[in-house]
């Protein structure tokens, strides 16, 4: 597996990280084999929010049923999220304190490897996150900071008083729900609905400031809608391509889905949102295949998106 650098921290990991947000109808045997799974094929980043399951289930599930040792607990990276809550969103002190200190005694562990800001708070106040995050970093309950679903403009603002760089921003992304890459290739067509900037340049604005991108639902085709894997109905002619290419590179069109967001220089990780040991599998067989210009670009068009 292809191993980064993570930008603004002093972490590496894989750029394959698990999510752990469809584990509560798992048992503890089931759960160990898939993260044991992603333990053999180099994944080292897992993926949780303090929501998951309600209030911090899969965090617990993953907590109890993992017992990580102090040695096993250092060979991993731990990663939650918070902010989302019943009908509302909540980035107080208050809330990111408390959901913390629940989210370590859920998960067994003493500290968070990265806390990640779940959706903006339209009430946010920039001093109540930093409040909160000069006490989490301080006392060594978070080592770093991000955000999920932020544009570069929500990020800036955070900033004018949060001190600790947030390194990450986690945000859906896949072949055929990429507008954050396909309003940049339209840039300045009138005529196209696709170059409409959607996200203020969440793309661009991470590249220029070391902000690690992280993709979830990599293989839905839109908004919990379903994958667009195998889906011929809606999706014949991307199938057919992932197809090919699949033989070509002797992966399985996992794979090939994988390696479409790996092999952009933005050095984004994939967040895999799958219980099925097999599914881990073969999105790691994407992790370091290259795929041509040519080859990314077919997948690209395939899936309904303009070159102009």
């Amino acid at each position: 597996m292809k191993t980064l650098r993570l930008p603004q921290t002093d972490m590496e990991a894989g750029n394959i990280v698990l999510g752990l947000m469809r584990i509560p109808d798992l048992d503890d045997e089931e759960i160990r084999t898939l993260v044991g799974t992603a333990r053999d094929v180099g994944v080292t980043m897992f993926d949780h929010a303090d929501v998951y399951g309600g209030d911090h289930l899969c965090e617990r599930r993953f907590g109890d049923a993992m017992r990580l040792s102090p040695s096993e607990r250092e060979s991993v990276q731990i990663q939650s999220k918070v902010g989302i809550r019943d009908g509302w969103f909540d980035f107080s002190t208050e809330h990111i304190l408390s959901s913390v200190d629940a989210s370590l005694e859920a998960l067994r562990t003493e500290y968070l490897d990265v806390l990640l800001l779940h959706r903006p708070d339209a009430l946010v106040e920039p001093e109540e996150v930093a409040a909160a995050f000069d006490r989490l970093h301080s006392s060594g309950k978070v080592r770093n900071f991000g955000v999920s679903n932020h544009t570069p403009y929500q990020v800036e603002l955070l900033k004018t008083a949060v001190q600790q760089p947030l390194a990450f921003n986690q945000v859906q992304l896949s072949i055929t729900h990429a507008p954050m890459i396909a309003a940049g290739v339209a840039s300045n067509m009138q005529e196209l609905p696709q170059s409409i900037d959607r996200d203020n340049g969440i793309l661009d604005y991470a590249r220029l400031h070391g902000i690690t991108l992280q993709a979830w639902s990599p293989f839905q085709a839109g908004f919990f809608t379903g994958v667009f894997l195998g889906d011929r109905e809606n999706h014949a002619e991307l199938n057919d391509v992932l197809d090919e290419l699949a033989a070509r590179y002797e992966v399985t069109p996992t794979g090939i889905a994988t390696a479409w967001i790996t092999r952009h220089p933005a050095d984004m990780q994939v967040v895999l949102g799958t219980t099925k040991p097999e599914r881990v599998r073969e999105a790691a067989a994407g992790s370091e295949l290259r795929l041509t210009r040519p080859e990314w670009y077919r997948l690209y068009t395939a899936a309904g998106y303009l070159v102009p």
